[in-house]
């Protein structure tokens, strides 16, 4: 199919894609997949550490320690994201470090950080859920639809 594209090119266009092909940078895949794996993983590891850290040392239950979690994350995201480390880590680990909550934070500090010289108002109010707005809608959009698809089933079906 490729080949079939290349001839129905004009000669321009052959010898650029001859150009970009042999310009084109190598990705190694695999290994953007496991420092991806490693890093989401070690993301993931702290929050389990936390959570357990509000269970043992603040009597929270597995339940209710989520929250404070979460927070917690978020928290240490916009943290690292203010003194330039989380982009460091993304850098390394690519979507690894896009685990939900922490890709959260760093979407909120970056768009405010990145329009603070604009003012607090203009600048950085005015900016900081630019990315994370979309994220929100559609998270709650999604969860009314799926919560709306189990209290059919449970209706209709006796799940």
């Amino acid at each position: 199919m490729a080949d079939k594209q290349k001839k129905n090119l004009p000669p321009d266009a052959q010898n650029y894609q001859a150009f970009q092909q042999q310009r084109e940078t190598k990705r190694p895949l695999f290994k953007n997949c496991i420092k991806a794996f490693l890093v989401g993983g070690f993301i993931c590891f702290i929050g389990q550490i936390i959570s357990t850290f509000y269970i043992y040392f603040f009597n929270f239950t597995e339940q209710t320690a989520g929250n404070p979690t979460v927070a917690t994350l978020i928290f240490i995201t916009m943290l690292l994201t203010g003194f330039g480390v989380y982009d460091r880590i993304g850098q390394f680990a690519g979507a690894g470090s896009a685990v939900p909550v922490t890709g959260f934070g760093n979407a909120v500090i970056s768009s405010a950080i990145e329009h603070r010289t604009e003012g607090f108002v203009l600048g950085v109010g005015t900016n900081m859920l630019k990315l994370a707005g979309p994220v929100i809608v559609y998270g709650v959009f999604s969860a009314f639809v799926i919560a709306l698809i189990k209290t059919i089933l449970i209706k209709w079906g006796g799940l």
